[in-house]
């Protein structure tokens, strides 16, 4: 009998379930926001930056895929995952498994590379384990995060009915570290001035390393450890108390009656400092890094961070160093030559792998390179990979703007791999703000109508047609296009470049001009960063913005980032002749109750925690007799509560005057962000905010040219307009401004523009224009240009 549905049958129960049903959605800024998503279709969530796309896409539906699918486990192990409370929503239905692609930055570990991260390494190393030649052992032979390790001891041996023997045995496993920088590629020189002042004694203060004070513990260390006097200054130590003090191993000591750990200054600092990524460093203590450790290639490697047995062995001539610094796409060639039917599926996989890469653009790349290196864009799409040789269907993908960081050529063939992953039968849902890939969507959802408190709502839902005819904010600027300025400024002087190699710079010489905006633009991957950050950032008087995301806390907040709490909390003290100390939440002015959190934490184990506002302050995080003092008529929670643009206005004049406050609260207005408000977390501030959060602080700098990376990230389109008018005041202030960029608004805004190419990686590295936006329009002799006259209707 045939099971083909006829068609008078009535439909499968199952089939019905085609929409992700979401009502009374409150997270963050959200107003009880209620939507229907369609099923295996591509949705893409837009709107200004701020108005609740990430708090309904990531927040609500993701949150509550991934706190489900948790739930699924035994408690024994959901204790050791993390803990995620229900999303702020009355009813969340036909949802399917979530996989969350987002911009967050690879760990930065300096043992991390795209090639450990993508499983690519792995692949690698069985090969050779497999094929190489001299053979030298199993894979861990090849890493460069394993050491070998050599034992030698007795053993017993049973020899059967009660009787043993004891033999005397050797133990050897090879690893492919490299014993000289342990893996790490350099190795380090400690400039010992910089660590101490040798005319001084410990007691007075000698150590000049940050966090090393003698009130604290490594004080009663170096003090109470015994092995050389305190009181004497360091110059006149021995060499064997020099020794101690720099060099010592770990050695277990009793001060004061506690058991602690003395260890010499420098292994410490290799310890605590020197085994983090540099760029994750607290500010002050990288400049200490920066100024006291110089790093250099090991010597005994060459920077390919393998022991010489790993290097020895070879397959066609080559060593897993020298694959590991191929670019992608000559690796995916050189595997694709190789013919070895004993490893034939191994060789698929790893095929696939490397070809993915290509796929989506990153063929430049090499398996070498650290992952704390790659932007937030390449980051993402790395994350990609794994999931686009994938079988799974019916799973919900979820994308925080796959676009970022990628020229316009490359926008195409990531639209391709999102429609890819939705005809498997996939649900895509797109956090984004760029028409290009809007436009491929089978269902808009815009939020609005403002940001922060004044959006949070669906102002329009529907087609991408239906977007354009809407009205909204995001309609009106759907077709925006910026036009060719028709006169450009003239530079005041150059920034000469010259001989610039930078990864795969080629000899590049440059003049930036200096007095005008300078966009640097081209394919991701052509040197851009390469140029600038290389042999731009750095120089006297030069500022740079790059696009590292900023930290913090729930206790984090708009004023303590931006500095702005600091005159705020002078200017109560001085009005009330008190100390600033109370006025500030994380000090002597927090509520006894919360620790000035505001809210009291219950945690219920392997279930989600429990934040419920504190009874005692109310929510305020202060002490009621903090609350009790006034500044213009306001106590200290008051104005943390307040906008940006009201407390513009309430420091600007009156009692309340602080000019310290309110040249800040102007550079937070100038950037687009008056409707925060200061004691906000910064935990829930959208990707955009912390962009411009970050650009309006480093605006505050001293400094004649200011390097831009990428500040379209995460903007409207209607907020890039603000930051376009944002940048021609600082250059009409006589500021240099150099922008890294792709987006065409910010291109054809430009006095002058250097195209990198013409491809990325060894493709590239070259400048391949450098001339005004019309000229380059006029011109269509490179991929940028071609793009930029399409762009403005040329």
């Amino acid at each position: 009998m045939s099971m083909a549905t006829t068609a008078n049958e009535q439909p499968h129960a199952a089939d019905s379930h085609d929409l992700i049903r979401v009502q009374g959605a409150r997270e963050n800024n959200l107003k009880d926001v209620s939507v229907e998503i369609p099923k295996r279709r591509l949705t893409v969530f837009t709107g200004v930056s701020g108005s609740g796309k990430s708090s309904l896409v990531f927040g609500t539906i993701a949150a509550e895929s991934q706190r489900m699918i948790n739930e699924t486990y035994s408690a024994f192990v959901q204790g050791f995952m993390p803990t995620l409370a229900r999303p702020e929503v009355d009813v969340l239905d036909g949802l399917t498994t979530a996989i969350i692609v987002d911009q967050e930055r690879i760990g930065a570990n300096p043992r991390s590379t795209v090639g450990t991260v993508t499983d690519a390494n792995a692949m690698l190393r069985i090969l050779f384990s497999r094929l190489g030649e001299p053979h030298i052992g199993p894979p861990n032979a090849y890493s460069f995060n394993v050491p070998s390790v050599r034992a030698s001891g007795a053993i017993t041996v049973e020899r059967g009915a009660g009787r043993t023997k004891t033999e005397k045995a050797t133990f050897t496993r090879l690893g492919g570290m490299c014993p000289r920088c342990e893996g790490m590629g350099s190795v380090t020189d400690v400039d010992l001035t910089a660590l101490y002042d040798d005319t001084k004694s410990l007691n007075e203060g000698a150590l000049t390393i940050p966090g090393y004070s003698m009130e604290g513990w490594y004080g009663r260390i170096y003090r109470g450890c015994g092995w050389f006097d305190p009181d004497k200054p360091i110059r006149e130590y021995t060499k064997k108390e020099k020794h101690d003090l720099l060099h010592k191993e770990a050695t277990k000591i009793k001060v004061d009656g506690i058991n602690l750990t003395y260890l010499g200054l420098i292994p410490q600092i290799q310890k605590s400092f020197l085994s983090k990524d540099v760029d994750s460093l607290q500010p002050h203590i990288r400049a200490f890094v920066e100024r006291a450790v110089t790093f250099t290639t090991c010597p005994e490697c060459d920077g390919t961070r393998l022991s010489s047995e790993a290097r020895s062995s070879k397959i066609n001539g080559r060593n897993i160093a020298d694959l590991c610094a191929l670019q992608i796409n000559d690796l995916a060639d050189w595997i694709r030559d190789l013919d070895q039917p004993s490893v034939a599926p191994l060789l698929a996989t790893l095929q696939r792998t490397l070809d993915s890469f290509v796929e989506i653009g990153l063929g430049y790349l090499s398996l070498d390179r650290p992952s704390g290196t790659l932007s937030g864009g390449e980051a993402q799409r790395t994350k990609m990979i794994r999931h686009l040789g994938s079988s799974l269907t019916d799973v919900t993908y979820v994308f925080d703007e796959p676009t970022i960081g990628l020229h316009p050529h490359d926008i195409a063939r990531t639209n391709a791999l999102l429609l890819r992953l939705r005809d498997k039968g996939n649900t895509v849902l797109v956090v984004e703000h760029k028409p290009e890939t809007i436009a491929i969507a089978d269902h808009v959802v815009d939020l609005g109508p403002g940001a922060g408190t004044a959006g949070g709502e669906v102002v329009f839902e529907g087609t991408v047609d239906g977007l354009r005819r809407s009205g909204t904010r995001t309609g009106r600027h759907l077709d925006d296009r910026a036009t060719l300025k028709p006169t450009v400024r003239e530079p005041s002087g150059v920034l000469p470049v010259r001989g610039a190699a930078t990864h795969n710079l080629r000899d590049v010489d440059v003049d930036i001009p200096l007095g005008v905006l300078c966009v640097v633009t081209g394919v991701a991957g052509s040197g851009k960063s390469s140029l600038i950050h290389g042999s731009v950032a750095g120089r006297d008087g030069v500022v740079a913005v790059d696009q590292t995301a900023i930290r913090g806390s729930r206790r984090s907040n708009p004023a303590t980032y931006t500095g702005l709490l600091d005159p705020i909390r002078k200017a109560f003290a001085k009005a009330n002749g008190v100390k600033p100390a109370l006025f500030s939440a994380n000090s002597e002015g927090a509520c006894p109750a919360c620790n000035g959190a505001g809210v009291i934490y219950t945690d219920l184990a392997m279930m989600a925690g429990v934040a419920a506002p504190c009874e005692e302050c109310e929510g305020k995080r202060f002490q009621a007799s903090v609350l009790e003092y006034h500044l213009g008529g306001r106590d200290i929670s008051e104005v943390l509560a307040m906008s940006v643009t009201d407390a513009e206005e309430f420091f600007g004049a009156g009692e309340a005057r602080t000019p310290a406050a309110h040249a800040i609260l102007q550079r937070l207005a100038d950037v687009g962000l008056g409707y925060l408000s200061l004691g906000q977390p910064l935990t829930t501030l959208s990707g955009g905010e912390r962009q411009r959060l970050k650009l309006a602080t480093r605006m505050a700098e001293k400094g004649g040219v200011y390097i831009l990376d990428e500040p379209t990230a995460g903007l409207h389109l209607a907020d890039v307009e603000q930051l376009l008018g944002l940048l021609d005041r600082l250059v009409d202030a006589g500021k240099s401004v150099i922008v890294i960029e792709h987006h065409q608004a910010v291109m054809a805004h430009a006095d002058w523009i250097i195209d990198l190419g013409p491809g990325a990686g060894h493709d590239g590295g070259r400048v391949v224009f450098e001339g005004t936006p019309a000229d380059l329009v006029a011109a269509r002799s490179t991929l940028t240009g071609e793009h930029l006259a399409t762009y403005v209707n040329r």
